[in-house]
């Protein structure tokens, strides 16, 4: 195994600014804080900490900049810009790639096969989309002619999570600008170096000044509530902990703003007896530790009916020993540290309070040996815990799943919606009406069958329950965007 030493040598951390009115400003306090490699526990860095004063001028940029340039772009004006934005992620792969490994921790080859790419097609997606779009027409008999149309919501505030840094920003922001919005983004305290270069390529892109804004810094009492409260702001997007999408919706209420939410999720991951054991590890071991099982759509509650429960746990378990944890950098890692200190002793705090629960951990729940520093955890396979258990019904977010056996199809559904999360579920069968029946009954935004993580971003997107308010995808992500006024000509 090699250490991608060249990548290492050409993409250094940087230091991060905020973006506000087409410049790199630092706070107005000169404050900052430390960025953390999350895999090496060493210091990249520092982040300009903004607060109040620095959003203040963001979103007056903002406002400006809706009255300014952008607001003449054609149609074939603003996707040619899009179109520009992913041209120039590619460009910068391998080092936009690094920099969100190191912020991370996550394997650098799923940065450079997954995230990056995904985001630059954000931006190519809706570049496309924008053009294909046309609106509502009705001819009331001879009386008169009803028609909509579609024009920015406004300034668009964007929070956004830390464990897909890039790939969910850009699925945010790509709409957003096709749509004709200024911006003014928030990244993760944990991860703000992409979101920092991405506002140097909007700019380089033609992305006209005060369009996107970008302040560093921190959520309550902070950078995020001073967006969130702010009263030009008109919309907020926002993906994280459902906790805080109610401190949110709380602070956002004053002025009714619009809001977009994709929240927590605790998914369950259903294997009948009649499908291809073989698939269906192949895609679990994704589905529960891709990312190190920070994700959203992670499948953490695995239930598996009981004549191939112990076949499935055998092959499972022995499949899991395999994957190499460490080093993001390192050919062959599938599993890098989780994204702080904070997070590495809550999620290991939950397999301890698994083993209280009575549960059994089959591999993992330790740190791997030669990674004394670096927030490491192994991929963890719990058994033995009941339907009630805290660590069958809590978000874990990490690289620990919990397997529960099952008799009935009517049992399993019962347990799979007895949660008050319904963003993702995956079910494996080979029987096409039980794939339809069960699929039929399952409460989440997004059921995969046979799969996971298969997008088309034409597709509605989003949760149910707790998990979400809204959804995202193709035109569902311009009913957001934007506001519809319809006008009536009488004939």
């Amino acid at each position: 195994m090699q250490v991608k030493e060249k990548i290492l040598k050409e993409v250094k951390p940087i230091n991060c600014r905020h973006f506000i009115d087409g410049s790199y400003v630092d706070s107005i306090n000169m404050k900052t804080f430390d960025n953390i490699n999350p895999a090496t526990e060493e210091v990249m860095g520092k982040v300009a900490e903004g607060g109040k004063e620095e959003v203040d001028l963001a979103v007056a940029a903002a406002k400006r900049a809706l009255k300014g340039p952008w607001k003449d772009f054609t149609t074939q004006e603003r996707s040619a810009v899009l179109r520009r934005i992913g041209d120039l992620i590619l460009e910068r792969l391998e080092e936009l790639a690094a920099l969100e490994a190191m912020d991370t921790g996550k394997p650098y080859q799923m940065a450079l096969e997954v995230d990056i790419p995904r985001a630059a097609y954000n931006f190519h997606f809706f570049a496309d989309y924008l053009t294909s779009m046309g609106t509502e027409a009705y001819q009331q008999d001879q009386t008169a002619l009803h028609y909509s149309i579609r024009r920015p919501v406004g300034v668009v505030g964007m929070i956004n999570p830390w464990n897909l840094p890039m790939l969910l920003l850009t699925w945010k922001l790509a709409p957003c600008l096709a749509a004709g919005n200024t911006a003014v983004m928030k990244p993760a305290e944990w991860t703000p170096m992409t979101a920092t270069v991405l506002a140097e390529i909007c700019k380089e892109a033609g992305v006209p000044d005060g369009v996107i804004n970008l302040v560093h810094g921190f959520g309550p009492d902070s950078a995020g509530a001073a967006i969130t409260e702010h009263p030009d702001v008109d919309a907020v997007t926002f993906t994280g902990e459902t906790k805080t999408g109610t401190a949110i919706m709380k602070a956002a209420a004053s002025t009714l703003k619009k809001l977009s939410y994709e929240l927590g999720g605790k998914n369950p991951n259903i294997i009948f007896a009649d499908s291809d054991l073989d698939e269906v590890i192949d895609t679990t071991l994704k589905s529960s530790f891709m990312n190190q099982g920070e994700v959203c759509l992670c499948g953490s509650r695995i239930y598996v009916q009981r004549p191939v429960y112990e076949a499935f746990l055998e092959k499972f378990v022995a499949r899991t020993k395999e994957l190499l944890v460490g080093d993001p950098f390192v050919e062959g890692t599938k599993v890098g540290a989780v994204i702080s200190k904070e997070h590495y002793e809550r999620v290991n705090g939950y397999i301890e309070l698994a083993k209280e629960e009575g549960g059994t951990v089959l591999t993992g729940g330790d740190r791997p040996e030669g990674h004394e520093k670096g927030f490491y955890i192994k991929p963890t396979i719990i058994t033995g815990l009941t339907r009630d258990s805290r660590c069958v019904r809590e978000e874990i977010f990490g690289p620990v799943v919990t397997v529960l056996p099952f008799d009935s199809e009517e049992e399993v559904i019962e347990q799979a919606n007895d949660t008050h999360y319904g963003l993702g579920t995956t079910i494996w069968t080979n029987d096409l009406r039980r794939a339809h029946r069960v699929a039929h009954q399952i409460e989440a935004g997004i059921i995969w069958v046979n799969t996971w993580y298969l997008r088309d971003l034409r597709t509605p997107f989003g949760g149910m329950k707790q998990s979400g308010i809204g959804r995202e995808g193709g035109m569902h992500s311009f009913e957001f965007y934007s506001e519809l006024s319809n006008i009536t000509i009488k004939l």
